[in-house]
């Protein structure tokens, strides 16, 4: 060694940059709004997500969590300027990172997590009507229609209504069963 001292290093440092790799990498998938890692870890943290961001009680309460979301939208849109990021884009991003954080890294039962969005893509909306989840199968070719990296925020939040609507009691990442971006 060159005698330097090694710093500190903690475990909400390490988990903060996994998440911001994956969420960067997987929102940046749409050919429609490329962007490396490094933009997307920068806009993240721009917006608030970043390493402090460790604990489930730091999250919204379960009513307050759309309201919460669109502002975090808002903000990873304002930061990413020139990258014309849209809701669709925005919002991936953002569950992606909260996915890592907090629904995988063990707080997948507190109150606060499970109202999470979880991350929209057209893997899990092609599913959707294929499975009639819930009986909403018109309701997900209309979602199945839409590129996700288009939403607007209404497309979005629609899309979320669904979900509450398919999962009523449930965590909203369960809804994720249906994504098959694993196999």
């Amino acid at each position: 060694m060159n005698g330097q001292e090694i710093p500190s290093y903690s475990i909400e440092d390490h988990q903060h940059r996994l998440a911001a790799w994956s969420a960067s990498r997987v929102a940046s998938a749409s050919k429609l709004c490329r962007f490396s890692v490094k933009q997307g870890v920068a806009i993240l943290e721009m917006s608030g997500f970043d390493a402090a961001l460790a604990k489930p009680e730091q999250l919204p309460e379960p009513k307050f969590i759309d309201e919460k979301h669109l502002a975090w939208r808002e903000d990873v849109i304002k930061a990413s300027a020139s990258l014309s990021f849209s809701h669709g884009v925005a919002a991936k991003l953002i569950n992606t990172y909260l996915k890592a954080r907090f629904v995988c890294g063990g707080y997948h039962q507190h109150p606060n997590v499970e109202a999470l969005h979880p991350p929209v893509d057209r893997l899990l909306l092609n599913q959707l009507p294929k499975e009639n989840v819930a009986g909403l199968k018109h309701e997900w070719l209309m979602h199945k229609n839409k590129a996700w990296s288009k939403f607007t925020s209404d497309d979005y939040q629609a899309v979320i209504n669904h979900f509450r609507q398919a999962m009523p009691g449930r965590p909203l990442w369960e809804i994720e069963q249906y994504w098959q971006g694993y196999q």
